[in-house]
């Protein structure tokens, strides 16, 4: 897939506006990079991922400070090394207090009410079927599925039900219904 210039900064625009598209596509362009950034760092396959989506729900949170005189690949990155050196430094102070996320009641809110490609995908299938694909996926992303489309929870409920941020359930449910979709079309 080749992407210029023009086209990532429309779609870093898109989602400075609140465009679910452009989010999506923004963490399908870069998820690879990224985790594959924090896998040389970590050398653990699922902190990596946990890193990486923490990545991603800040970096669209943040959105609105991107200054796009720089790369957007590098700031994620400055993000995901950031995450990981508070990761080490909580484990080494071995304190059980959360740092990570700023207590400040303001949530980036991304309205999802257009079924993405992979939302139309995953309703046509037969349920069956569905939930054996469901079975091939991490259990976090299990999780988060079952959740949102089963139990039909809003994010806000996830997040309750997770004791997680939005942020991260949002970030949590696309990379799932990604995956998903790609399980669905190999099968």
């Amino acid at each position: 897939m080749s992407t210029s210039n023009s086209q990532l900064t429309e779609q870093i625009n898109k989602a400075k506006k609140g465009s679910q598209s452009a989010f999506n596509f923004l963490l399908n362009f870069y998820w690879s990079d990224i985790y594959n950034f924090l896998l040389k760092r970590t050398s653990n396959e699922n902190e990596a991922e946990d890193i990486t989506i923490q990545t991603f729900s800040k970096g669209f949170d943040k959105i609105d400070l991107f200054d796009d005189q720089y790369a957007f690949k590098t700031w994620l990155t400055t993000i995901a090394k950031n995450l990981h050196l508070d990761m080490v430094r909580k484990r080494k102070n071995s304190k059980s207090i959360d740092t990570t996320y700023e207590n400040d009641n303001r949530m980036h809110q991304v309205i999802d009410e257009n079924p993405s490609p992979e939302d139309k995908l995953i309703q046509e299938q037969n349920l069956a079927k569905l939930l054996r694909d469901i079975k091939q996926l991490k259990p976090k992303y299990q999780e988060v599925i079952q959740l949102r489309f089963f139990q039909e929870m809003s994010y806000k409920e996830i997040a309750s039900q997770l004791d997680e941020p939005i942020s991260n359930v949002k970030v949590k449910l696309l990379r799932a219904k990604k995956l998903l979709a790609e399980i669905i079309i190999e099968s």
